[in-house]
């Protein structure tokens, strides 16, 4: 789905279905946790683990958008200068 301004945008029951699956995901995984028989401070090394990589996953996505959102910026000015000197070779020559 698209904005007026012609910006991709994600529609609203797919936000919901992305924030539902990682609820669910993590919902399941510490209760998995919860059920496993082992010792508490087993569960406890568990569950610090799968919240270390869910923080990592988050710095690593944001990162990544980050850079794309740069390059499609670096692009875009790229592109601008193209133009504005294909447009002064174009006024040069008539």
């Amino acid at each position: 789905m698209y904005n007026e301004q012609g910006i991709q945008q994600d529609s609203s029951s797919w936000i919901f279905c992305v924030k539902a699956c990682f609820v669910s995901a993590i919902g399941a995984m510490g209760g998995g946790i919860f059920m496993l028989p082992a010792d508490m401070w087993i569960k406890g090394y568990m569950l610090m683990g799968m919240l270390f990589t869910v923080g990592s996953t988050f710095t690593l996505a944001k990162t990544m958008r980050d850079q794309h959102e740069a390059q499609k910026l670096i692009h875009k000015i790229s592109n601008a200068k193209t133009e504005k000197m294909l447009k002064e070779f174009e006024m040069s020559g008539n």
